[in-house]
């Protein structure tokens, strides 16, 4: 089983990443989320929070996503982390992953059930930094361990997102 690996690999990870302020950490913004996937077929609609920093960097970004489509139901509450990467321009670029909670109802010819599953996610996407507007972001997810195999999503964040620390800033001046 692959889970227990990847648990393990998360704490130690968490515990060598540079420790943060605290006023870092904490809800700093929400937005809705749409999209599609694969395996299953489905469009998909959801809302994320920013949780803001627990390490540099490395923004925690829960969300819940409810897909339809393929015969199935899917509510999927997913825990995730991603980190930003330090760019010194407007579009900033991330990668990260977490765990789903899964909840699948399905129909079919035969009748139909409901399960849950615990899945693994790996994200990556860039967001737009905006000063003025909400932040704006284009995502990918590849689904591992009981997730759907791809999704793709566009969304939006208002509040007071999380940015690395030189998102949508000029490059450090140089001292002679």
């Amino acid at each position: 089983m692959r889970f227990p690996h990847f648990a393990i690999a998360a704490v130690v990870l968490s515990l060598a990443a540079p420790a943060v302020p605290a006023q870092d950490f904490g809800y700093r913004g929400w937005g809705p989320r749409v999209g599609v996937s694969e395996d299953p077929d489905q469009v998909f609609g959801g809302i994320h929070l920013d949780m803001g920093e627990f390490a540099r960097n490395v923004r925690f970004q829960p969300n819940a996503e409810l897909g339809i489509g393929d015969d199935l139901l899917l509510l999927a509450i997913n825990l995730e982390a991603a980190y930003l990467f330090p760019v010194h321009q407007s579009w900033m670029p991330y990668a990260g992953g977490g765990l789903g909670l899964n909840y699948i109802n399905y129909d079919s010819d035969i009748g139909g059930g409901d399960d849950t599953d615990l899945g693994v996610n790996i994200l990556g996407g860039v967001q737009r930094v905006r000063s003025n507007a909400p932040d704006f972001f284009l995502e990918m997810k590849i689904g591992l361990d009981d997730s759907p195999d791809f999704k793709f999503a566009v969304g939006w964040t208002f509040g007071k997102p999380t940015r690395s620390s030189h998102a949508g800033g000029k490059p450090p001046q140089k001292t002679p």
